[in-house]
């Protein structure tokens, strides 16, 4: 075998016992991550070493979250999908109604003690996974041969996006959307119809944008937030100004001056307005090309899990890859002035526990498809195929 054929083999993971590519770009993130909390975090209390200790802690416990992930096996989680996803659900009706309320919106159940607060919508973000992945993986040739199949997964689908509405919680609502829509697509259901579904929820965001005063405020000074740059455009504005001072090589480590009581939220919603002051269009483009990569590994271990005939895995890595690029294009494109300001975090970069140990779980899952795809390289094509439709050979 010469040397390209070994770089090769090397570069596509296959002479190693996992993704090496995946967990690289994964540890890459995490470590700037705790590097810019603790960065965008300096004044914000008196304890200036806070929010670098409390982020080195969400950061053991998503480790912890990703081990306990890659060490269960997939069929179990098959098995129990519809009970996980229905407690998914269950906690979003309790936060609805014992949740604690932050700016407006109820998202977070406050726990006993010094534990953080839970975000509900990340944990159901897992539930919602499992389900659509095994109804998926289930019904593979319905989907493919009877179009209207689909509307069952947009069905179920409605049940969490309606809790997320009534919250609310917009943004988590786009992500839930998104994870469906692509997990159908990748199964091979009609695209004529997802366009019709894709286009009648994108009405429906529009006529709750008019009908809600306080997100057409947010709609129109996304617009134009300098016209309104001490009120509604105020978040925009100075995450503007923090990609404005970071140029191309940025301002320098621990030098930005947005995350002074100016950029509210520079630890979490807008810390990649902070990246992009402080290590300037350079270190941007460094955390997208991050991120590209992390999806690529996900989309890509779906595939193989799929021509393998892990159908179930495949699904969940098809999903975990949606709802990672979909939330990190978000909060990216918010702070950047591309879209309306949304309460969503940068996976693995912003500070957050239940954001980290989501992402960490889900990171897990991504290595135990893979680990099983690996270990059982062929199986039967359609392990969980539908009744109706004949076996094949």
């Amino acid at each position: 075998m010469s040397r390209v054929q070994r770089l090769h083999r090397v570069l596509t993971t296959r002479d190693l016992p996992c993704d090496i590519w995946l967990i690289a770009a994964a540890v890459a993130l995490a470590g700037l991550g705790w590097v810019m909390v603790s960065s965008a975090s300096v004044g914000l209390l008196d304890n200036s070493f806070y929010y670098f200790r409390q982020h080195g802690i969400f950061l053991v416990v998503a480790a912890l979250g990703c081990l306990f992930m890659l060490s269960v096996p997939l069929e179990a989680w098959r098995q129990n999908a519809a009970l996980i996803f229905l407690i998914s659900i269950g906690l979003l009706v309790v936060v609805l109604l014992f949740g604690q309320e932050i700016n407006g919106s109820k998202r977070w159940i406050a726990l006993p003690g010094p534990l953080p607060n839970l975000q509900v919508s990340e944990l159901g973000k897992i539930g919602l996974i499992f389900y659509m992945a095994m109804f998926m993986s289930r019904f593979t040739y319905d989907l493919r041969l009877r179009a209207f199949t689909l509307w069952r997964p947009i069905a179920v689908l409605a049940v969490p996006a309606s809790l997320l509405f009534l919250a609310p919680d917009f943004g988590g609502m786009v992500v839930y959307s998104v994870c469906v829509i692509g997990m159908l697509m990748m199964s091979g259901a009609s695209l004529v119809l997802l366009i019709g579904s894709g286009g009648a929820l994108a009405a429906g965001a529009v006529m709750l944008v008019v009908l809600e005063p306080y997100r057409l405020a947010r709609w129109t000074s996304f617009l134009d937030p300098w016209a309104d740059q001490f009120a509604t455009g105020y978040q925009l504005t100075q995450a503007l100004i923090a990609f404005g001072r970071g140029h191309v090589t940025g301002t320098g480590l621990g030098n930005s001056v947005q995350k002074l009581h100016y950029l509210p939220e520079a630890h979490t919603d807008f810390i990649f307005a902070v990246i992009a002051e402080e290590l300037g269009m350079i270190g941007a483009i460094v955390v997208i090309l991050l991120f590209a990569l992390l999806v690529s590994r996900a989309m890509l271990i779906g595939r193989k899990a799929e021509l393998a005939g892990h159908l179930f895995g495949a699904y969940v890595s098809y999903g975990i890859g949606f709802v990672i690029a979909s939330q990190a294009f978000i909060n990216m494109a918010v702070s950047s002035g591309l879209l309306p300001t949304k309460g969503l975090t940068l996976p693995l970069v912003s500070y957050g526990g239940s954001s980290l140990l989501v992402i960490g779980m889900m990171i897990g899952l991504l290595l135990r498809v893979d680990a099983e795809t690996r270990h059982r390289p062929r199986r039967t094509p359609t392990p969980y195929k539908s009744r109706s439709e004949p076996r094949l050979s």
